[in-house]
Parts: C-alpha cells; sequence; structure tokens
C-alpha cells in the first residue's frame, strides 16, 4: 500500500487535508522514504576499511527517485549522539525543509526523528547531504558518508540511452595538515567512485553500442575533482541537472565539491577501460572504476584526456540575454582571513565572516546579480540555497544558457550570475567546500 492508498483508507479527503502534520484521523501516516542516520565500516578495498555515518548503511544513501510536483514526505531517524539536517540539494523547497540551520530548519535531534514534507522541483539530477557544522570534528558533516542521489523526473528526458549510472566521486579518511603558509588544511587517504576504491569492487559491464547516461556528482567535502573515460568522450546534457540548448562533447569532466554533470557516453571503443581521475595520485588512491565491454578481457587501461583544460565557456549558448535594466547588481568580494599560524584560513564576503554581518534584504520578485569577484589564491565552488542561478559572465566574457546551483569561482577571477527572488524566506550563499563554509565562508540572505 502507497502513502495515498493509506490515506484514502483512513477517511475522505476533507478531513484528511484538515488535520495537521503526518496524523490523518489519529494515525501516523508512514512517509515516502525513511532515511536512517547510522555509524557503518565501510570497506572500500581489501586492507582499505573507514569508519563513517552513512543513511541506511549504504554509501551512497538510497537513489531517491521521485516526480517533479508530486509532494513527498521524508522521515530522517537520527540514531547519532548530534542534531542533523539533511540538505535537499538544488531544489526549491520553503526554508524550514530546506535543511540548513541558518535558514530556520528544524534539526532532528539526537536519536530523534523529524519529518520533511515537499514537492519536489525542478526536475533533473539533485542530491541530498547533511548541512551539519563539522569544524576540526572530521567525523561530522560532508566528511561522512550523509550524501545520497536525489533524480527528479519531470517530462523532458536527455534521450534514448541503454544504461544509467549513478557515479558519486569521494575522498575519505580525512586527516588535518599544515601547510608552508601555516594554515591548516584537510588531506584524505582514500578515494573511490560510490563505495569502492578502482580495482576493488566489479567492473560496470557494457555492450558495444550501448548508450549510457552517468549521473557524476562530486560528493567530496573539499576537493575538485577531473574525470576522463580512457577511449572514449562525454556528450554533455545537464549541469547540476538543468538541461542545455544541445549536447556539448569533453573529453574529460572537473566537478568541484556539489556540482553534477550528466553525460551521455556512446560504447563505440570494445576493450576494458578505466573512467577516473585523470590525476594519477589522486587515481592511484581510489578514484576510478573499471568498464568492462561484452566478451572483452586483461588488465584496464588508461589514456590520458587530450583535450582543453575544463571551462563553463564551451557550453554557452545563443540565447539572448535578459534585460539588465531592472537587475539589482549585488558585488561580492571574497577574501582570506588570517586568524594566525596552526589554525584554518578564514573567509570573508565584503568583509564579514560569518555569523557576522547583516541579513541581506532582498524584495521579492526581483532579479539580481551577484558579482562575485575572488580576491583569494584559491577556487570557490559557490552555491544559492533553493533557488538556481544563471550564468551571465566569466572574467568579461557574456555567456548564455548555463544554468547552476553550484558555480566555481576561480581563483582571481570574476563571474557574474543571475536569479530571481521568487522563494521567499531565509536563504543561504556559501561556498561548498566544508572547511571554507565553517570557517566563515556564509552570507544570509532573507525576503517575504
Amino acid at each position: 500500500m502507497n502513502r495515498r492508498d493509506f490515506v484514502a483508507t483512513c477517511g475522505g479527503s476533507a478531513l484528511a487535508a484538515a488535520l495537521p502534520g503526518p496524523w490523518r484521523r489519529g494515525v501516523l501516516i508512514p512517509p515516502d522514504y525513511t532515511l536512517r542516520i547510522a555509524p557503518l565500516k565501510l570497506e572500500l578495498a581489501p586492507g582499505r576499511t573507514v569508519t563513517t555515518l552513512a543513511y541506511n548503511g549504504t554509501v551512497p544513501g538510497p537513489l531517491l527517485r521521485v516526480r517533479e510536483g508530486v509532494p513527498i514526505a521524508i522521515d530522517l531517524v537520527n540514531d547519532t549522539d548530534h542534531a542533523e539536517f539533511v540538505h535537499w540539494h538544488g531544489l526549491n523547497v520553503p526554508a524550514d525543509v530546506d535543511g540548513s540551520m541558518e535558514e530556520g530548519t528544524p534539526p532532528a535531534a539526537p536519536h530523534g526523528t523529524q519529518r520533511y514534507t515537499f514537492t519536489p522541483r525542478p526536475a533533473g539530477s539533485r542530491w541530498y547531504h547533511t548541512h551539519a557544522i563539522a569544524g576540526r570534528d572530521l567525523h561530522r558533516g560532508t566528511y561522512t558518508g550523509q550524501f545520497g542521489f536525489l533524480l527528479i523526473e519531470g517530462s523532458d528526458n536527455p534521450g534514448r540511452f541503454d544504461q544509467e549510472l549513478f557515479l558519486a566521486l569521494r575522498d575519505w579518511d580525512p586527516f588535518i595538515m599544515g601547510g608552508d603558509d601555516g594554515f591548516l588544511s584537510v588531506g584524505y587517504n582514500h578515494c573511490s567512485i560510490n563505495d569502492r576504491c578502482l580495482g576493488a569492487g566489479d567492473p560496470v559491464r557494457v555492450k558495444q553500442g550501448d548508450r549510457v547516461l552517468m549521473h557524476f556528482l562530486n560528493a567530496s567535502a573539499s576537493e575538485a575533482h577531473w574525470v576522463a573515460f580512457a577511449g572514449h568522450r562525454f556528450d554533455v546534457v545537464a549541469l547540476d541537472g538543468n538541461a542545455l540548448s544541445a549536447p556539448v562533447t569533453v573529453d574529460q569532466l572537473r566537478l568541484d565539491p556539489g556540482e553534477r554533470i550528466d553525460a551521455v557516453v556512446h560504447m563505440d571503443a570494445p576493450g576494458v577501460w578505466i573512467l577516473g581521475e585523470t590525476r594519477e595520485p589522486v587515481r592511484r588512491a581510489g578514484l576510478g572504476v573499471v568498464v568492462e565491454y561484452a566478451g572483452q578481457s586483461g588488465a584496464p587501461q588508461w589514456r590520458a584526456p587530450s583535450g582543453p583544460a575544463w571551462s563553463y565557456l564551451p557550453f554557452s549558448s545563443r540565447e539572448s540575454a535578459p534585460d539588465s535594466s531592472a537587475i539589482v547588481a549585488m558585488p561580492l568580494v571574497f577574501r582570506s582571513v588570517f586568524r594566525g599560524h596552526g589554525d584554518f584560513e578564514h573567509w570573508s564576503i565584503n568583509g564579514n565572516v560569518y555569523p557576522h554581518g547583516d541579513v541581506v534584504s532582498l524584495i521579492n520578485g526581483r532579479r539580481y546579480r551577484l558579482a562575485c569577484d575572488n580576491k583569494s589564491t584559491e577556487d570557490h565552488p559557490v552555491h544559492l540555497h533553493r533557488h538556481s542561478m544563471d550564468v551571465t559572465r566569466i572574467d568579461g566574457k557574456a555567456v548564455s544558457g548555463i544554468r547552476k546551483d553550484v558555480v566555481v569561482v576561480p581563483a582571481g577571477a570574476v563571474v557574474e550570475m543571475e536569479f530571481t527572488a521568487n522563494n521567499p524566506g531565509k536563504t543561504l550563499f556559501h561556498c561548498h567546500l566544508q572547511d571554507h563554509m565553517d570557517a566563515g565562508f556564509m552570507m544570509l540572505l532573507d525576503y517575504r
């Protein structure tokens, strides 16, 4: 029996709608999904086992496949000693269910349960993950295995395909290390795609002539990854789950934490190949998977990609730019803040290190341009909760047709993106690197 049938058996729909929360005629309605946070010993490869937190005992957590516009209820059961949040990344949901403490979402108390009820939209490849603060506790936040794919199915699709893969790029076993500059940073001992290091799990098996749709997600807490598929190219059809006007063919992908890329690969090179990180040390640490054609055998082969370095520019379309006369400009300057040797680097937006600084007030219905000027020497993948952003200019070059919810602002660069304030409530803007977010790289917007 599904959730809606259960409601029908409990009484009339008018009476059911009149009763608050998950209760209908005194009966607690079961959720569409339940996510349970609990410790997990995860064997990435023989001799490589990590202890982490995960949803439902798997990494990634269960694939949530839902329909656009159809309301759902998800229960978060927290079997830990800390309060927890689940952030529904890339969804246009109300602030009280978005999964952010800063926006006012209620937490799942230690050993408690919290229900999230919302209508999933927009369609596309989204994901869910913890939004807990970690600080120096590398057993919390996105350093853990608390993440999973969320696919919102709409009327559009990327075309016919023979197989669908969900591939999460991950770094494991984090540790704090000191740099020559005196700042602390986070390093990792192991990497994986999903829950296995390269060579440790079963290969992906394909047939010649297959068209495979690959959903890539960088679920790392703080590391960018470059990915190539030896002997093959990617036809990119969507960035952060938002469809491009036409596929763009590339030799390699770059994904910063929080980014997703959907790409179709034509299986036209029989053999046994490696799909993985382009940097050899990271690939050796485990970030890769073997792809094996039917009837083929032998040692998996690797070939370095020959294409140009990654950029958003090739994904720009010929769409006409919107009228800019009514757009409100919001200059945002990113700088590092020195807090002393032996500490993490802190970060400011317009001179403010969160939680210092005022909440930025917006006007409902207005269009805003975030002009992000990165004065630091590090790239920053910035994420705007509960909204999508249209990238409009990269270092003075106009672009269009690139809609994202995580946008990388390279070191020393200026990137502009626009959004419409059409989802009222508190809205968090932050760098998606866990250590940067914890060290002040956040800003809160609000409108009614």
